[in-house]
């Protein structure tokens, strides 16, 4: 089941995003682009979620990561399924 939205222009969308965040040279060009972006939260939330994909790619164990992260068992879950259906994570 998908919860993709139906907007037909999403795929325009993601690629304007995409050449946008391509164009940027510096790590500090880079986080200020992400900060203009996204909420402090939704930053945090990427960043913890790569964290858990560099941590499974480890072998660390889900609880440990959900304990290291102080994210719940279910996110830890939820970005293993991701690597699995999307080795490119």
């Amino acid at each position: 089941m998908s919860t993709e939205p139906t907007d037909p222009n999403l795929a325009a969308y993601r690629q304007a995003l995409i050449d946008h965040l391509l164009a940027v040279d510096t790590p500090e060009a880079m986080d200020a682009a992400l900060e203009s972006l996204l909420t402090p939260a939704e930053y945090t939330e990427i960043s913890k979620r790569l964290q858990i994909f560099r941590q499974l790619r480890a072998g660390v164990p889900h609880r440990q990561i959900a304990e290291q992260l102080g994210v719940g068992i279910a996110t830890v879950s939820r970005g293993s399924r991701a690597l699995n259906n999307n080795t490119d994570a």
